[in-house]
Formats: structure tokens, sequence, C-alpha cells
């Protein structure tokens, strides 16, 4: 077979791959909202100095290649590891998160980002339906809000009494040190934004049909509840920031930064180091002459529309 050379198609084939790698990356970042003029020109003085756009992706790609050798070394140490994502709505946590998986094996790094709990589940010990999604060894979850909804939107939206408050913040350092104990890294990440700019993200929200699906009436609600949100917050820092298991305080106003503060401050939490890796030959394809590929029928394909 005709190897690569720098004169053949096969640059050429090689350089299209690459752009269109290049294209996901700015799918993904390029959510451009359907904003009034008005509107645009509120978050632009909000945001006076956003990042240079090609610096950001620089960066971005430098520490996505670190989370990669974090994954080897995951698989390879039988590491357990555990990622709490917390804040405000609209805070940035999946933005985050999305980064963090976007060129990671999901068997390896998985997202756990549970729904309301059900009758039975209501009925149970409180960290009981979590404990599911707790990793195995080789194996890094991450939470999108975690068990701490009972210090927050449970504890300010009224849907857990003040017992049961009180009886979480007795019980959750405690659990944390038995997930310490039992070998799993447990880090805890708290994105921090500014009343001005939830509500800024919110009204981008109002006016962006793709993203019209992110808003619910609890989130409507914080807006109103801010302050009781705040107090909320306040005291879990308060009783749930232990040696074992500490709080990090991510200031998150700036998205593109936050994002990357988040990824760089996370891989130095992480003790890895490079796994060696064999090197990869890619092997002969096998011919055979009396091989003749079957005609399927048309309706088997998707039109090509585009």
């Amino acid at each position: 077979m005709k190897q690569p050379n720098e004169d053949g198609p096969w640059l050429d084939w090689l350089e299209a791959e690459l752009a269109d790698t290049l294209d996901e990356d700015y799918e993904l970042e390029l959510s451009e909202p359907a904003l009034s003029l008005e509107l645009r020109k509120i978050y632009k003085k909000a945001h006076p100095e956003p990042m240079e756009r090609n610096a950001y992706f620089h960066a971005l790609m430098h520490l996505q290649a670190e989370l990669i050798k974090v994954q080897h070394w995951v698989e390879k140490s039988n590491a357990k590891v555990v990622v709490l994502f917390e804040g405000r709505d609209a805070a940035g946590k999946g933005g985050v998160i999305r980064r963090i998986t976007h060129r990671l094996n999901p068997r390896v790094c998985r997202v756990a980002a549970l729904p309301v709990p059900t009758e039975r589940e209501m009925s149970q010990w409180y960290f009981q339906r979590f404990v599911p999604y707790l990793p195995a060894g080789g194996e890094m979850v991450l939470f999108d809000r975690s068990w701490y909804n009972r210090a927050g939107v449970e504890r300010v939206m009224g849907f857990a009494t003040e017992d049961q408050v009180e009886q979480f913040f007795r019980d959750v350092p405690e659990f944390e040190r038995m997930l310490a104990r039992s070998g799993i890294l447990l880090i805890k990440y708290w994105f921090s934004i500014s009343d001005e700019e939830q509500q800024m993200r919110f009204l981008m929200r109002i006016y962006d049909p793709l993203k019209q699906w992110k808003l619910s009436s609890i989130d409507l609600q914080s807006r109103v509840r801010w302050e009781d949100y705040t107090k909320a917050k306040e005291e879990m820092f308060a009783r749930t920031n232990i040696p074992e298991a500490p709080w990090y305080i991510v200031t998150g106003n700036d998205k593109k930064r936050a994002r990357l503060n988040c990824i760089e401050h996370l891989l130095s939490l992480i003790p890895y180091e490079a796994v060696p890796h064999q090197e990869v030959h890619l092997p002969e394809r096998v011919f055979n002459q009396n091989y003749e590929r079957a005609s399927l029928p048309p309706d088997l394909y998707v039109p090509e529309r585009y």
C-alpha cells in the first residue's frame, strides 16, 4: 500500500479531517444567541475584555490533551475519581463539563446528572440514589449537581424540611470521609457568578430559541430568591468544607476563563503521570480477489439533502 507523503493526496485528506475536527470545536463554542441589538450592547458592556478566540482554543486544546493523559492514568492505575460541579443556575457547570468530556472515552469518564427523585427514592436514605453512580476502579465520574441539592435548591424551594437539611449537614462530612477512605478522590467545585451575570444569562436563554429549554420554573424562582440561595451557600461552605473534600470556588462571570481555570486546577489535583504506549502501526488491508461488494437497496440510505 502506498504510504502518505507530503506531495500526495493523503496530506490533503489529513488536512480536511483536521479542519472538520476544528469545525466541531467551533460549533461547540459559537452559540450566538438571537439577542436584540439593545441586549447585545448591554452584554458587551458587562464583558469589556473577552478572551481572544485563538488564545482560548490554543489553551483549551492543550488542557484537553492533558485530560487524555489523566484518562490513561485512571485506567492504568485503577483510580477512582469523583468531581462535583455545583453553583447557581446558568453559572457554567454544564459548559465546563462538556469541555472536559469532549475528547475523552465515555466508558472511562462519564457524567451523572440525576433527575428529580422518584417517590420511592424519596423514602430511601438520602445518599442512596447517588451511590450507584460512584466509580469503580479505572473510572472518573463528573456530577452535574450532586447530593448538595439538599443544601441548595431543596432547602430554598421548600422541598426538604429543616430537619432533613440538618440531618444532611450532619451526615455529609462522614459520607464524604467514607468515600475518601474507600480510595475515591473527591473534588468539589462551586461556580460563582454575580447577580447581574445570572440575570444576563437568563435573558439570553429567553431570547435564544436554542436555549429556552434550559429555563424551568425552578430556575426562574432562583432569581426571586437570590439572597436565600446566597445564605444557603454560605452555610453549606461553613459546614461541609472538610480537609478530605474541600470546596474550590471558580469565578465564573467570564465563561471561557472559568473553563480554563477549572480544568487547569483539576489537573493540578490529580496525581497523574504519562502512561507509556506501544507504537501503533496500521496493518495492511487484506484483499480477497473472489469477494464482490453487494449492492444494497437505495431505500436503506439516508437522503443526501446537503
